[in-house]
């Protein structure tokens, strides 16, 4: 886990030279359940943020880079739950501090910026969810000695706040998609089982899991059964900088002897009939539920699809090369798992994506473990590992904490 963050908005960094520079804060709420909690502070520019832990009450706090406060008060916490309630001020001159008091022992599961948009100003969005006690004693311990260990490299002499802030390296992002949800129920089983229900089911579990590990942050473009379009999941991962994307599906197929899971990439080219098939149907459920997917010109596909070959394709197949082989001695997979197709969800040209079908719910076998929960725990842990491997593949940098 992240435990103290110094992020800088991609255009911020050169902006920000002096505190004349940095943006008023216009606005700031929470609100929280039991297991999580959301902060969103409005500014009127880009900034740079941190986040530490800290304890004598449990509370989070968010230092931003600011000129002014132009909130008289904030409103309450709404709802009850993890944040009992929160204040903010100007802990010094260019630094503006939300302090979040915690009701339970928390942690942040992500934190990101937005740009401004048309009349929506730009935001810091910074969402929690619950944790042990012992977890957050640890970070806050930790966040106290990176804390001393930075103030011993600052000369005493400088007073422009956040400047210096530790330089620590981030977790990778993955985005869970649990495919379908609000009025498109995707596939639906003999027994009335819907796709929907399951796929949030299997991402809301494989989040919890990921997270357990202290390696990821983890976000899910859905978390109930709301209604998203293919371009708003592709979106929500490419506007948070996703290093893998996973889609998660349990469809149908005329032969209900087709069974078992398999991991797709994307490709024009489909491995097999069936492949196409299933492909065809994901993409016409927006049609389906109300939205016309786009029709892009064939020259912009043309170049989407060239970026993905060439930066993208690779990292796509060696995500669902480690997840199968995590997968193969768990559960039963489709003879030659590793397989492509056209799937529009996949189509982000900067983001590693794959889409895992979990299983058919036109078979009975693939109905019954779908449904079981010693199975879904078990798929469920073969995909993280599966993750996992990847990310240790990439020789990646980041740190596992």
């Amino acid at each position: 886990m992240l435990l103290l963050m110094l992020v800088f908005a991609p255009t911020a960094q050169a902006q920000l030279t002096s505190v004349e520079d940095y943006p008023d804060v216009v606005d700031a709420r929470v609100t929280t359940t039991a297991e999580r909690a959301r902060l969103i502070i409005d500014l009127d520019g880009p900034t740079q943020f941190a986040i530490v832990s800290l304890d004598q009450p449990a509370r989070i706090a968010v230092d931003v880079k600011a000129f002014d406060l132009k909130i008289l008060a904030p409103a309450d916490v709404a709802g009850t739950g993890i944040v009992s309630r929160f204040s903010i001020e100007m802990a010094e001159k260019g630094r503006a501090r939300t302090t979040l008091e915690l009701a339970r022992p928390a942690q942040v599961q992500q934190a990101y910026f937005l740009d401004k948009v048309a009349d929506q100003p730009a935001r810091l969005v910074v969402d929690l969810i619950a944790d042990t006690p012992e977890r957050f004693a640890e970070r806050v311990a930790a966040d106290l000695a990176a804390s001393l260990a930075q103030q011993e490299q600052v000369p005493l002499a400088s007073t422009d706040p956040g400047t210096h802030g530790t330089t620590l390296e981030t977790r990778p992002l993955v985005v869970i998609d649990p495919g379908h949800g609000g009025v498109d129920n995707g596939a639906t089983a003999p027994n009335g089982v819907h796709e929907k229900d399951i796929t949030l089911r299997f991402a809301t579990q494989l989040q919890q899991v990921l997270m357990a590990t202290g390696r990821f942050d983890v976000a899910l473009t859905r978390e109930d059964d709301t209604y998203l379009s293919l371009n708003e999941r592709v979106d929500l991962a490419r506007e948070n900088k996703a290093d893998l994307f996973v889609s998660l599906h349990a469809d149908t197929f005329q032969q209900p002897e087709i069974r078992g899971a398999s991991v797709y990439t994307r490709d024009e080219n489909a491995t097999d009939v069936l492949d196409k098939v299933l492909a065809d149907g994901e993409n016409r459920y927006d049609i389906i539920a109300g939205f016309a997917v786009p029709q892009e010109t064939p020259a912009v596909m043309d170049i989407l699809v060239d970026l993905m070959r060439r930066e993208m394709r690779k990292s796509s197949f060696l995500a669902a090369q480690a997840i199968v082989h995590q997968l193969e001695p768990s559960v039963t997979l489709r003879r030659f798992p590793v397989r492509q197709a056209d799937f529009f969800v996949l189509q982000a040209p900067d983001v590693p994506s794959i889409l895992v079908e979990l299983g058919f719910l036109s078979n009975a076998a693939d109905i019954a473990n779908l449904q079981k929960s010693d199975w879904r725990d078990r798929t469920v842990d073969a995909l993280a590992r599966g993750i996992a491997e990847y990310f240790d593949g990439l020789g990646s940098t980041v740190a596992a904490q």
